[in-house]
């Protein structure tokens, strides 16, 4: 089995995180119902990956094909243990702050994650039949480029050439809500940051806790 990354300040969640690993398989392909991990406040709320070292830097399996790179664009497997209490759904976004656009840059979001999922599998992201019933992925910065081969799908790093390496920033969010969109009042095909937007402030307390870690990628 390959070993899954945690967040180093989290020693005690590590034993937690690893026996959520165990209950996806080593492929890291199946869902985790929500009782393998029992609702905690919002500070226990933890995300990690197999396929992505938290502060570590992104393999090329991961890294977009396209704009002058060579990855295979594959999404990389997420798990996340310690749901707030009343978690209705989850959503999950991908951001480059160092992106020099002015405004960073967005290379994945899937909302409407049912709250009995707990895991996204290697590769979910670059199909839409692939997610788990019920989600569905939202616009990347790549939108209408097919440089993902269809919006929604995962887009994976491609900073320029030179520059720093870039962070990438994975979040889950926990919400207090069936559906982002009903509850928001915003279309599937909105954009990623006015996605951010109602998850960060629009859904108030209905947003009830988030978990992020930070990777790396330069070239």
């Amino acid at each position: 089995m390959t070993r899954i990354h945690f967040p180093s300040s989290s020693v005690l969640l590590a034993a937690a995180v690893a026996a959520v690993a165990l209950l996806t398989g080593c492929s890291g392909s199946m869902p985790v119902a929500a009782s393998a991990a029992a609702a905690k406040p919002a500070s226990d709320f933890v995300l990690a990956s197999r396929d992505i070292a938290e502060g570590g830097t992104i393999d090329n399996k991961f890294v977009l094909n396209g704009f002058g790179c060579k990855g295979e664009n594959v999404s990389p497997m997420l798990v996340w243990i310690n749901p707030p209490a009343g978690t209705k759904s989850y959503a999950v976004q991908v951001y480059d702050p160092d992106a020099p656009t002015g405004s960073g840059f967005w290379h994945w979001g899937v909302y409407n994650i049912p709250a009995s999922v707990t895991s996204l599998a290697q590769g979910a992201g670059n199909a839409a039949a692939k997610l788990p019933a019920g989600a569905n992925g939202g616009h990347s910065d790549f939108f209408d480029t097919g440089a993902t081969g269809g919006n929604g799908n995962w887009g994976g790093p491609c900073p320029p050439v030179g520059d720093k390496p870039h962070r990438y920033i994975f979040t889950v969010f926990a919400l207090g809500v069936d559906n982002l969109h009903a509850a928001a009042g915003i279309p599937k095909t909105g954009s990623a940051a006015l996605h951010g937007f109602v998850l960060n402030k629009g859904l108030g307390d209905k947003m009830l806790g988030k978990a992020s870690f930070t990777a790396t990628y330069g070239r």
